[in-house]
């Protein structure tokens, strides 16, 4: 009888235990930083370079480039990364090209902001249409629906 009471009760303790919710413990999560590596280009250093600027001018503004190729001294790379746990990664590349030691042109994620946007390309003359058909004057010479009839039954 006795063993029979300690099942019973075992069985419903742990039966009890399946409606009840774990308090949180409160364990430390993992800490992840946030990585950043390359230059850091900012729209304000963008909008100061210039073609025809030196390279004494551009290490001023923008800093040392992370890379300078070896095999071509007119080229210089600007890469940034930044990787922030939770977000995607974001990537930026800029690089600048120079002609004779002076800033020739730059391509790259970035655009200057004081560029202003070139006008629209004027149309050719033959893509004008001079001649638009006549407008229609009146309704009335429309023939209407015909009273009575029923559109056909498509089934």
């Amino acid at each position: 009888m006795r063993f029979l009471f300690v099942l019973m009760l075992s069985a419903l303790v742990l039966a009890s235990g399946c409606g009840m919710k774990m308090p949180k413990l409160g364990l430390p999560k993992v800490h992840k930083i946030t990585i950043q590596q390359g230059n850091i280009v900012t729209q304000e250093m963008v909008d100061q370079l210039k073609p025809g600027m030196t390279r004494n001018q551009i290490l001023f503004i923008m800093g040392d480039p992370v890379m300078k190729n070896p095999f071509n001294q007119d080229r210089w790379d600007y890469i940034y990364f930044i990787n922030v746990p939770g977000y995607p990664e974001e990537q930026r590349k800029m690089s600048l090209f120079f002609e004779s030691d002076r800033l020739a042109s730059f391509s790259g994620n970035w655009t200057p902001s004081n560029v202003e946007e070139a006008p629209a390309p004027p149309v050719a003359p033959e893509r004008i249409i001079e001649d638009l058909p006549p407008e229609e004057k009146d309704d009335a010479e429309r023939p209407g629906p015909i009273e009575g009839a029923a559109p056909a039954d498509p089934s």
